[in-house]
């Protein structure tokens, strides 16, 4: 089913009423929770990891306690959840019965780290194209980063072998810790490039690799002292910026990414992208 449609009373049950829509039979790709009876079916029919919010985890504790449907976990005391787990939870369990104390709309909370990582469509063993890979890394992260409208103090830089390879299993990771903290691209990038040297080693299948930003605070509330020297540039990255937003990322990138690139992935069975490529839009023709 490409499209489905789930509609309740709260976010949270309108959550639930796309699982339903999705994947309990006799809904086909569209379900509404406007009844008791209906609310009942289908929270009886989910299990409680499939509930908006709750993650394996959590969702580990509760089978423990033996709740293990949607319908289970909204039958209990919400003082007696936001005791055991939390306000969020809490939360969840009156939006299962029809009460709303969540908005679509909420801001998030910013980050407290952001990883850019991802496997190779094939092994790369020369050291350039896992410099390009980690270079191509750090620009996806220092965007994120910036979008958030944040300062990394620190990154961490790795690269792994497959732990299912005939060989044995390898595993690199450099820390770097900036003398001021840094959104911009260059920076971060000259960190990778610089720590490709201690991490690529001849014969090692690289499968995986990753940057990670750390330590991050918040650009409006720093202030440099006398005597700090940044090299940054806000200009510019906005610039690259607005134009990967207008354009699509990638549109202009660092040369330190290279030209050449032997690591995307493979997307051979990728889905198709009816919302945003005009190339994957359905065509009609009338006979």
């Amino acid at each position: 089913m490409a499209v489905t449609v789930g509609v309740g009373k709260t976010p949270t049950l309108s959550k639930a009423a796309n699982h339903a829509a999705k994947r309990i039979e006799g809904y086909n790709g569209i379900a509404v929770i406007d009844n008791e009876q209906t609310r009942k079916h289908i929270l009886t029919n989910m299990n409680v990891t499939d509930v908006w919010g709750i993650g394996k985890r959590i969702g580990a504790r509760l089978n423990a306690l033996g709740i293990t449907t949607a319908l289970q976990l909204a039958n209990q005391p919400p003082a007696l959840i936001r005791k055991q787990f939390s306000v969020l939870v809490e939360s969840t369990v009156h939006e299962l019965n029809g009460r709303v104390m969540l908005n679509w709309d909420e801001v998030r909370a910013p980050k407290k780290e952001i990883y850019s990582t991802r496997s190779f469509g094939q092994r790369i063993t020369e050291f350039a194209q896992l410099r390009y890979a980690l270079a191509v890394h750090a620009e996806i992260a220092a965007a994120k980063l910036r979008r958030q409208g944040g300062l990394a103090n620190s990154l961490t830089i790795f690269a792994t072998s497959s732990p299912h390879d005939s060989v044995g299993y390898y595993r690199k990771s450099v820390f770097h810790h900036f003398t001021e903290p840094t959104a911009d691209s260059r920076l971060i990038m000259a960190a990778c490039t610089q720590a490709v040297e201690t991490i690529f080693k001849e014969g090692i299948r690289f499968y995986r690799c990753g940057v990670g930003l750390l330590d991050l605070s918040d650009a409006s509330s720093y202030q440099l002292d006398l005597f700090s020297q940044t090299t940054d540039s806000p200009e510019l990255m906005q610039l690259m910026d607005s134009i990967n937003h207008k354009y699509g990322r990638g549109t202009m990138h660092l040369a330190g990414q290279g030209a050449e690139h032997k690591f995307t992935m493979r997307r051979e069975f990728l889905s198709p992208q009816f919302l945003t490529r005009w190339a994957d839009l359905p065509r009609l023709h009338c006979v």
